[in-house]
């Protein structure tokens, strides 16, 4: 398997990362045999350098450098905050038309570090504003309610937490539809069942930054799988007037 490239030139690459694939080998993923990093490495043939991560079961944009210069320069872009990411998420329930989730985090557990070196674990800010571009309220009966709400969201973190877009919508209780984590089971498996595919309904659709060797403005894409499409070919979706927008 090759991984779809979104954009590559003699500094950089991004692919397009299929949901359930790790970025690197790590011990919690001992009996896992494709990760991202090795399977572009060797796609291309020399090293690559990873500027961000995304969760296993997030698919969509994720951006590489080809060299060590290049990468502490993305480092550093990504650091103060002149990367601007963005993601769509089918959530539950029907959150306002748009909205700020500004929710401190703890830092994760493999995140903390492994001795004392005066690194804080206390809650950090991060912010996550979204945008709703569709609902559908579907007659079937998950809760306790005769039918359930979801919606389709426009999502851009400010701030770059572990797990935060899962987190906090968990928090403003809408959680993503197929996360095992921080979501609802009897949800999850509606929805596998529905659309043939269990998979965490969170994409990185966009990644927006200047270029850090040239300085030009980057803009990268990522294009929804099939799985994707036969969502949003549901019948019973009604779309946000403000969906046709495109965020900041």
């Amino acid at each position: 398997m090759e991984l779809p490239l979104l954009f590559r030139d003699e500094h950089l690459v991004a692919v397009n990362k299929p949901a359930g694939m790790l970025v690197h080998r790590t011990p919690l993923a001992a009996r896992d045999e494709r990760f991202v990093l090795q399977t572009l490495r060797d796609q291309l043939g020399r090293h690559v350098f990873p500027a961000h991560r995304l969760d296993r079961g997030t698919s969509g944009v994720l951006l590489f450098a080809l060299d060590a210069l290049t990468a502490r320069r993305l480092t550093a872009r990504f650091e103060a905050k002149a990367v601007h990411k963005h993601y769509v998420a089918l959530v539950r329930g029907w959150p306002d038309v748009a909205g700020d989730i500004d929710h401190p985090l703890a830092r994760l557990d493999d995140e903390l570090p492994q001795t004392d070196r005066g690194v804080s674990d206390a809650p950090q800010p991060a912010l996550t504003r979204y945008r709703r571009l569709a609902t559908i309220e579907l007659p079937v009966a998950l809760g306790p309610h005769p039918t359930s709400r979801y919606a389709l969201l426009s999502l851009s973190p400010e701030t770059g937490r572990q797990h935060q877009l899962r987190r906090h919508l968990k928090h403003a209780s809408h959680p993503i539809i197929g996360d095992a984590t921080y979501g609802k089971g009897v949800h999850n498996r509606w929805w596998a069942d529905q659309l043939g595919v269990a998979r965490l309904w969170l994409h990185a659709c966009r990644l927006q930054l200047c270029h850090p060797v040239s300085d030009q403005p980057l803009h990268i894409e990522a294009p929804e799988g099939a799985e994707w499409q036969a969502l949003r070919a549901m019948p019973g979706w009604h779309e946000e007037a403000s969906a046709a927008v495109t965020p900041p």
